[in-house]
């Protein structure tokens, strides 16, 4: 199996994982406070990764990745920061809107990602990613209203869309990182963030609750960030920000599912909407992604008649390809410039 194919697989777990996140977050937002619930969530990705990496040291088992160094330290730093208020804004958001349309809200963070990558980081982006761009943004906009007749403007909608703008800065600070050793960054994102998180939730008078909602909050935490973030950066040392941020678009329709079988939220006109618009922008994205786009240069002889006389002259024209993957066929473009 190819890298990319591997790196695709990862992208698509880490949203698998990802998507359990909203309607069992929602359903703890009942007894643990949003800034707290946000820490322990973090807490719960550090400790289960740094746990199974500390198992894997103990083992002496090598790592094929280098460590962290000094001169990763800014992207760590704007890694961890972004990652103590994109959940508590995500959690305070969450509190005061539907599990379904945080879910769908989500999907946001492709565009904040695809936005940041290409102004900050330079990666490029092609005519299709900004089509399905703009129907994410769109769908975004649907969801962002509570009554579209009245215009009536959710600020919990608002919240979501502030986190996934934090995340998107914070996928492109950790796409820096991404050939490091995985299991040191996710263990500092998570006890990092956790911390930051948790002074700040002591500062604003939040209270620990019950055992029990700590344990299930940190096991969330393991799967929905530890696991799903592992992998997520996995996916991203071969494919980039842009389009790993854009494979992870499936979480939130999982999610909204998960929301509507759990939590019977109903299912509104304008999520249905939204819904149909982000899976033809995630259909984009996903066709994309599958496209490899490289340059050809060839070199022709050919015979031509000059001052009436045959002579042989040697042609170099470059094309770039389009190439979408699909049951070994391949779709091409082409644009031939002729150099004498």
């Amino acid at each position: 199996m190819s890298n990319k194919l591997i790196a695709i697989f990862y992208a698509i777990l880490a949203a698998v994982f990802y998507a359990v996140n909203m309607p069992f977050s929602k359903t703890l937002l009942q007894a643990v406070p949003p800034t707290l619930l946000a820490a322990l969530l973090y807490f719960g990705a550090g400790i289960g990764i740094g746990g199974i990496y500390l198992a894997s040291r103990l083992k002496n088992a090598p790592s094929r990745q280098p460590n962290l160094t000094k001169e990763d330290w800014p992207y760590t730093l704007g890694m961890i920061v972004l990652d103590i208020i994109a959940p508590i804004l995500l959690m305070f958001g969450l509190a005061h809107t539907t599990s379904a349309n945080a879910s769908l809200l989500n999907n946001f963070e492709i565009v904040a990602t695809s936005l940041i990558a290409l102004l900050i980081f330079k990666e490029s982006i092609s005519a299709r990613l900004w089509r399905a761009i703009f129907l994410v943004t769109l769908s975004s906009l649907i969801l962002s209203f509570e009554d579209l007749s009245s215009l009536t403007f959710s600020w919990g909608s608002l919240l979501v869309l502030l986190a996934t703008c934090c995340w998107g800065l914070e996928n492109n600070c950790t796409r820096r990182l991404a050939a490091k050793n995985t299991y040191e960054i996710v263990t500092l994102k998570g006890l990092g963030s956790g911390l930051g998180s948790l002074l700040i939730s002591f500062a604003v008078g939040e209270t620990l609750p019950n055992l029990t909602y700590i344990l299930l909050a940190l096991a969330l935490g393991f799967v929905a960030y530890g696991l799903s973030i592992f992998f997520y950066i996995k996916a991203q040392n071969v494919l980039g920000a842009a389009k790993t941020s854009a494979y992870y678009a499936i979480a939130p329709f999982i999610g909204a599912f998960l929301s509507f079988v759990f939590l019977q939220e109903s299912l509104t006109l304008n999520y249905l909407l939204a819904l149909l618009l982000m899976l033809a922008g995630s259909a984009l994205i996903a066709v994309d992604t599958l496209a490899v786009n490289h340059t050809h240069r060839h070199t022709h002889q050919i015979r031509c008649r000059q001052n009436g006389v045959m002579v042989s002259k040697t042609i170099e024209h470059c094309h770039p390809h389009s190439h979408l993957l699909h049951n070994g066929k391949h779709l091409h473009k082409h644009k031939t410039t002729l150099a004498h």
